[in-house]
């Protein structure tokens, strides 16, 4: 069992220890469709027994969407099996204390069928089929996420008044990399470094993007199940964080066409436990053969895994020429404007960029879907033949744009036998369904840009 970042005990000394401390409860989580964190307060004994044969969660947290509303279109959840409980193994190796909850014990959990076997449709445990895959190929993938978020002046309350229009940034304009707009609220800044790394989730750098309150956070490398926990658990400690500061960060993709949007970049390299496969001195850019496959197998099918790190109508909004956000899948060296930047240096850096997910990824699933595209690369041993581009995207004229659209994405999704192969019928079934609910329900809307368009002149 793997042990929890900056504990100091093993695991079975942690359960131990809480068992005899006087603590009166722990709390427990697991990942929703959408990545967002449904979670509980545990009694003490309750947690204790939870230990041995985990316990009972309302399955309709796989059922349901950002908002409560349930699926009408899914078979392994829904109101036809009544919403029985699903079983929750906590994962004692994710053992952390939540700083500004009192340092209560946190673990995440992931749900198992009766028979104790993963359940196909949880996202953690569709990460852990394509690692174990991963593993079997004798590799272990390590991964880093980076999160672009806007942050505004807005409590639950203040902004469930304003109805959804008009958020307010914490500060004003276009200032990158700013010293000056950091310190602005420093108090909250210097909390998301100082009490994620207390949270078990070590923040390499924190800085100002290009636009009203915006930050990107870069969380340090690690083993990909390690990197998504950390990813998932960021979103929410920073929502959590920031609150006591009246900060509101938001993780949409596109808030305001006004701006660029928020990516969720993700960093990756394959290891055998000793050292970086990615690296060779002797290979183009310094890169080893299995690099040039991994990423080949990336450039030709990550737009099938494309819901997985594009998962709202919102995320396509993001996909704006210009704008920062690659929108085809071309590759580079070093370059910005790629959808995969290949980093190659000494041989603990040389690592690929994903530069295509927004931030609204779930990132089980969006890390289960890059490391798939590039395992599958692997398994065929494809070449690396489509040359990187230069300067902006300069030579990807030939190449096709990523579709603008949800529901096209989810078609494509649906019937791919790559998805299929890696994260199981059950799965893809299951989550192009939800991505199809989604769609609906943005077909369903009236916005505040028809009313605006429409309501006086035609």
């Amino acid at each position: 069992m793997k042990k929890s970042p900056g504990a100091a005990p093993g695991v079975l000394n942690v359960v131990e220890a809480i068992r005899r401390s006087n603590l009166g409860k722990v709390k427990v989580a697991v990942a929703d469709i959408d990545g967002i964190l449904r979670g509980k307060y545990l009694h003490k004994d309750k947690f204790l027994s939870a230990v041995e044969g985990g316990f009972g969660f309302c399955d309709v947290v796989l059922g349901w969407d950002a908002h409560d509303v349930c699926y009408d279109n899914t078979k392994l959840t829904g109101w036809h099996h009544g919403f029985p409980d699903a079983m929750v193994q906590l994962d004692l190796g994710t053992y952390r204390t939540v700083p500004w909850d009192d340092n209560v014990p946190f673990f995440l959990g992931q749900f198992v069928k009766a028979d104790g076997s993963p359940s196909p449709i949880c996202p953690r445990q569709v990460l852990r089929k394509v690692l174990a895959r991963a593993q079997k190929l004798g590799f272990a993938p390590m991964v880093g996420s980076e999160y672009e978020f806007f942050n505004f002046a807005e409590t639950p309350q203040s902004w469930a008044a304003k109805q959804g229009v008009g958020p307010e940034p914490v500060t004003p304009g276009m200032f990158g990399y700013s010293l000056l707009r950091m310190n602005h609220k420093r108090e909250y800044f210097n909390a998301l470094m100082d009490e994620m790394a207390l949270f078990g989730i070590p923040i390499e750098g924190l800085h100002t993007e290009t636009g009203p309150g915006v930050y990107e956070a870069a969380i340090a490398f690690s083993g990909a199940l390690e990197a998504a926990d950390r990813a998932v658990l960021f979103k929410t400690a920073a929502k959590e964080i920031g609150s006591r500061f009246g900060v509101m960060p938001s993780f949409m993709a596109k808030w305001s066409a006004q701006y660029p949007g928020c990516s969720g970049h993700l960093h990756q390299s394959l290891s055998d436990g000793k050292k970086n496969l990615f690296f060779d001195a002797k290979g183009r850019n310094s890169m080893s053969k299995l690099f040039e496959s991994y990423l080949a197998g990336q450039v030709a099918c990550l737009m099938e895994f494309a819901p997985m790190f594009w998962p709202t109508v919102n995320s396509y909004k993001r996909l704006v020429d210009g704008f920062w956000a690659p929108v085809k899948p071309t590759w580079g060296i070093d370059n910005r404007t790629a959808s995969f930047r290949v980093i190659a240096g000494s041989p603990k850096a040389t690592r690929l960029e994903t530069r295509c997910p927004g931030a609204d990824m779930n990132a089980y699933l969006a890390t289960a879907a890059v490391i798939a595209a590039g395992l599958y690369g692997v398994e065929k041993g494809l070449k690396l033949t489509q040359p990187p581009i230069t300067g902006t995207n300069q030579g990807a004229e030939d190449i096709p744009r990523a579709p603008r659209s949800l529901i096209e994405t989810t078609r494509n999704f649906r019937a791919s036998g790559i998805a299929r192969d890696f994260l199981g019928d059950d799965f893809v079934d299951h989550f192009a369904a939800t991505r199809e609910w989604e769609w609906r329900q943005w077909q369903d809307a009236v916005t505040d840009w028809e009313l605006k368009r429409y309501f006086e002149i035609i």
